[in-house]
């Protein structure tokens, strides 16, 4: 007789020794943020991404586990812009060490390019980009263009 055991259910993806568990990230926002804190795929990092995973919190959700790296506020305040609700674990020895959230940061500094080509910040001048963080959006704080979509494609 054959035993039929149903498969369990939930998520399976293997534990890690250290680094950093992206949970409750925005579904179909993991490859995004990854992009922000500068994982390419070409990088040493070893990476699990799960997307649109079942969540009772949030219906559906994405998941990034990211070995041997720990992220710092900086990286954790830009993934605020997409995802505001995540929570960052940071894991040693396969338990976690810190549970994060995220704060939206009141000012972008150097870290996305306004899209309006006449902006003083796309010229050859030695300043850097500005943005305000608003509700609805990223308002440059040289010619008041304001970004509403697409947060991470003008990420530099």
């Amino acid at each position: 007789m054959t035993d039929h055991k149903r498969p369990s259910e939930g998520l399976l993806i293997s534990p890690i020794r250290s680094g950093t568990v992206i949970d409750h990230i925005t579904a179909g926002e993991a490859l995004n943020v990854l992009r922000i804190i500068g994982i390419t795929g070409t990088t040493a990092e070893s990476v699990s991404v799960a997307t649109n995973v079942s969540s009772g919190k949030m219906g559906r959700k994405d998941i990034v586990k990211i070995e041997n790296r720990e992220l710092i506020k900086e990286e954790m305040d830009r993934i605020s812009l997409i995802a505001p609700d995540v929570s960052i674990n940071i894991i040693r020895d396969f338990k976690v060490f810190s549970k994060n959230g995220v704060e939206r940061p009141k000012f972008l500094i150097g870290v996305v390019k306004c899209p309006n080509p006449g902006c003083i910040s796309n010229a050859n001048e030695p300043i850097e980009s500005r943005f305000e963080v608003l509700p609805n959006g990223l308002h440059c704080m040289y010619c008041d263009w304001l970004i509403t979509t697409d947060i991470t494609g003008h990420m530099i």
